[in-house]
């Protein structure tokens, strides 16, 4: 984790020193920002999961998940303000590595390094490492691990497209209402970014912390409840963004309250997400789930969501693009996919919810040794006592 934060650091401080002729240099530097930022969130949340167990466990990974969208909502908001306030986009990327190394600093003083499954079986997993190849078959087989990751591929992928696209959609709308001249430059003013970023701070601290209490409440009296809020988060959200995209173009302060609403309900998942992973996965797989989820998340959600966006939007307004109506008519229009995209993540997590008792009761009777694996890797066969795995 300290290597993966530190390469985050030298390469986000280094691309804010690439000029305009080395634009590949910016375009690796950026990708290697996401590889040392992957190498340190795919280990956290095992160590946490490490750590502490039931309802504590809940509570620390729900404060650590809950800046994922307070430091997305910080990001949109301080990075507007330094880059206004200095003229010069390439100092918000600077202000990030102070930040960093102050986080970096901490993790190298402060945090423990338990033994996998400490937590889980009271001083140590009695589950001997297997391969990497083995690691993948045994997920693949881990139905509610497939399908939760799935849900989270949808989730990540709203999340993308309204994280880079919500502000110009809102300056365009301002545009086409007389709110605001039209500009070259999108958007308009940072304000747009400052209040959506001030909305996903809010939306995403009330959401995490909303999931996180509900959870802990019914987990004991419903077994499959955290697949079940996530699936009400997701689907609940869809008609909300719909609401949001289809008034941006009469009043922005109804689409606010009803981005804020999506947003509020999106965010219950994040940290029950992280927390169904580290219950149906055994403690020694745990570190190559989170790398795959990660890596299926973003590959075919956040990754592609922005572009797949901004290409409908460009050949909905290919024939019109100097009409200023008609720019944010077909960017409101490829907008529309987000809100299907939330309905499918919300089936997803409805079908992890038929499995999760199961593949938790495995995990549970392997962790603790009453159940010895054979190939393949989920069929296992039970010690004397023990229940059926």
């Amino acid at each position: 984790m300290i290597g993966g934060l530190s390469v985050w650091v030298v390469t986000t401080l280094s691309s804010s020193f690439v000029t305009e002729s080395y634009f590949w240099l910016l375009v690796l530097l950026r990708a290697l920002v996401g590889t040392g930022e992957a190498s340190y969130s795919t280990i956290a949340p095992t160590i946490i999961g490490d750590l502490f167990s039931g309802a504590k466990r809940t509570m620390m990974i729900a404060a650590f998940y809950i800046f994922i969208p307070v430091g997305s909502g910080l990001g949109f908001i301080i990075g507007s303000s330094v880059a206004n306030a200095t003229g010069d986009w390439r100092w918000a990327l600077r202000l990030n590595p102070i930040l960093g190394s102050l986080g970096l600093l901490l993790l190298a003083v402060l945090c423990p390094n338990p033994p996998r499954g400490a937590s889980d079986t009271h001083g140590g997993s009695t589950i001997e490492h297997t391969s990497y190849l083995e690691d993948v078959k045994y997920l693949l087989k881990n139905k509610s691990f497939v399908w939760s990751s799935l849900g989270v591929t949808a989730m990540a992928f709203l999340t993308g497209a309204l994280a880079f696209w919500t502000p110009t959609l809102l300056s365009r709308a301002q545009v086409t209402q007389g709110i605001k001249p039209p500009c070259i430059a999108e958007p308009c003013d940072p304000s747009d970014s400052y209040i959506f970023g001030v909305v996903t701070v809010l939306t995403g601290i009330l959401g995490v912390s909303l999931g996180s209490t509900i959870s802990r409440r019914l987990r004991d009296r419903v077994p499959n409840a955290d697949p079940l809020i996530c699936a009400v988060g997701m689907l609940s959200s869809a008609p909300c963004f719909f609401t949001a995209i289809v008034l941006a173009s009469t009043s922005i302060p109804a689409t606010y309250v009803f981005i804020g609403i999506g947003e509020t309900l999106l965010s219950l998942n994040w940290a029950i997400i992280a927390d169904i992973l580290l219950y149906v996965v055994v403690p020694t797989r745990r570190a190559t789930a989170e790398a795959l989820q990660i890596m299926v998340c973003h590959l075919l959600g956040d990754a592609g969501s922005p572009y797949l966006l901004g290409a409908i939007s460009d050949a909905l307004s290919r024939d019109q693009s100097d009409s200023h109506a008609w720019r944010f008519r077909s960017l409101e229009y490829s907008f529309l996919l987000c809100p299907f995209v939330g309905v499918l993540g919300g089936l997803f997590f409805l079908m992890t919810a038929l499995y999760i008792t199961k593949d938790r009761k495995n995990a549970e009777l392997l962790t603790a040794g009453l159940c010895d694996p054979v190939d393949p890797p989920t069929q296992f066969i039970p010690t004397a006592g023990s229940t059926d795995c």
